[in-house]
């Protein structure tokens, strides 16, 4: 009998894999915080002996390293990735005994990166379930660019060729068991459901359905703007990440916050979108905790600048140093609890914004107002659809652009309202007047905004 344990990184879209029998097991592309990992072992009773990567990953920091160290367990990693930490270097076709008739087999598929390795669990010589990291997801591929732009191309041939590989190898019946694809931007586009397997792929994944020149020009077509932070990911994990430290970052009263925003620190308050418009420290960014956090700070903020976290609790504080040791944004310059009242020095009054939704910007627009549209939501989407006349600069192009937007109230959107908090945040920040709606894009059309596709 062997088992096989989910581990989810809901706010990276990605997952981890825990496998294994009655008294030893693998691990598949462990998270940096591997105490969940160990957690997940502890309830099973067995002993983590392996510790294996599908790949040097591009958008997190992996805690491979530290949990074989912790363990004792082997490392494993493709043989051909270029790496300077301790490892096991694993070859197509090698094998390693996980449990009695458990046996974890190597299958080289690269795509998402050229030295890419999928697993095989297999029992008594039977193929069970198939861990493909980046290679074949849940309806989808792992982006083929994060590498090297001239390898493109070839990436994304391989990847229809890997897919293949493996549905040649395996029945139909195995579950397919990826790391990427539940959010990640690894991944080309994201799944539709929650689990999958051989046969399913083969049916209706576009790497079966297509021929290789059409799957590749429908997957480069389709790929969107990588994340900036995704450039220090690779180099961190090819080094061999330092443990993570969870300790309470230093405490930071209201004048100490006060000195970072002048010397011109990040300030970022993790409390709901509704909450920071209400009242916030003037200057300070609103990265709601319970949205993508380490995705979109780890994408905006200038890497290395200091940040110091703002929220209501202490164990928000502790869950947002979580997520985003998982990105390599390790220490918080220091971290305060509260509210605005406590966070704002003697004399000084929190600032606000107003929200609304799509028909009161129509409203608005009917009276005449002075005002500015601004879509902060992807490419990909905009050309779908947008309001006639708003100026389009993409969330994680916008701190570096802000210049670009033109005088008028600014009435911020995306498609939920979430990044349209970041983007009116770092707008109020630089002076600007602001209305952030928080309002579903499908509403625009229905408020009488005139909305078209490019």
């Amino acid at each position: 009998m062997f088992f096989i344990d989910t581990i989810e990184t809901e706010g990276l879209g990605n997952r981890s894999y825990l496998a294994g029998g009655a008294a030893t097991a693998v691990v598949i592309d462990p998270p940096r915080d591997v105490d969940r990992v160990l957690a997940a072992a502890a309830v099973r009773g067995v002993r983590i002996a392996y510790v294996a990567e599908t790949h040097v990953h591009n958008d997190y920091v992996t805690g491979g390293l530290e949990l074989a160290r912790l363990t004792g367990a082997r490392y494993l990693v493709p043989a051909a990735a270029a790496v300077s930490c301790a490892r096991t270097p694993v070859a197509d076709g090698d094998t390693v005994d996980v449990d009695a008739h458990l046996t974890l087999r190597a299958i080289a598929t690269p795509g998402h990166t050229p030295h890419h390795t999928s697993y095989v669990l297999e029992e008594s010589g039977r193929g069970v379930a198939v861990f493909t990291g980046g290679s074949l997801l849940i309806g989808s591929v792992g982006r083929p660019d994060l590498v090297e732009p001239r390898l493109t191309e070839r990436l994304a041939r391989a990847q229809h060729a890997s897919a293949h590989r493996l549905a040649d190898e395996l029945d139909d019946e195995v579950p397919v068991l990826p790391t990427h694809g539940f959010g990640s931007f690894c991944s080309s586009s994201q799944a539709e459901g929650d689990a999958t397997t051989i046969g399913k792929e083969r049916a209706s994944n576009d790497a079966f359905t297509l021929d290789v020149d059409t799957f590749v020009a429908r997957t480069l077509a389709g790929l969107e703007d990588v994340p900036a932070y995704y450039a220090h990911m690779g180099p961190a994990n090819a080094a061999g990440p330092a443990p993570v430290d969870l300790t309470p970052p230093e405490p930071a009263d209201a004048g100490q916050i006060a000195r970072r925003l002048a010397a011109g620190e990040w300030v970022v308050d993790l409390r709901s979108r509704v909450a920071f418009a209400d009242g916030h420290v003037a200057g300070s960014f609103n990265f709601e905790g319970e949205g993508k956090l380490a995705t979109y700070l780890a994408w905006l903020i200038p890497w290395g600048k200091p940040v110091t976290l703002l929220a209501e609790t202490p164990a928000q504080i502790t869950a947002a140093q979580r997520e985003l040791v998982r990105v390599g944004l390790d220490r918080p310059a220091a971290a305060a609890t509260g509210g605005p009242a406590d966070w704002v020095e003697p004399g000084q009054a929190p600032s606000s914004f107003p929200r609304a939704d799509f028909a009161a910007l129509a409203a608005a627009r009917e009276r005449g107002e002075h005002l500015v549209v601004l879509d902060v939501r992807r490419d990909s989407e905009h050309a779908k659809g947008h309001i006639v006349g708003a100026v389009h600069i993409p969330i994680h192009e916008l701190h570096g652009r802000l210049g670009e937007v033109p005088d008028g109230t600014v009435w911020v959107h995306c498609a939920g309202g979430m990044r349209a908090a970041i983007a009116a945040s770092l707008l109020d920040a630089s002076g600007r007047r602001v209305v952030a709606v928080d309002d579903g894009f499908d509403a625009a059309a229905d408020a009488g905004l005139t909305t078209t596709r490019t």
